[in-house]
């Protein structure tokens, strides 16, 4: 299914959750905010949230600095 992320498309697997796309993408998701559909997703919740075709994840790095 196509989803975008950050702005681009991405094919996703069908009923993948939002920590399925962070993995796949090889992205930590202990270093980021995901953002589905303009609602920032929290804790366990990315295991549980649904991706469905046409969907927006918007990721945040953080970035440390001093």
């Amino acid at each position: 299914m196509n989803i975008k992320v950050n702005g681009e498309p991405v094919e996703a697997e069908p009923g993948a959750s939002a920590a399925a796309v962070l993995g796949a993408l090889g992205i930590d998701r202990r270093a980021v905010v995901v953002e589905l559909n303009g609602q920032i997703i929290r804790g366990p919740d990315i295991d549980q949230s649904g991706i469905a075709p046409g969907d927006r994840l918007e990721i945040v790095h953080f970035v440390g600095g001093g």
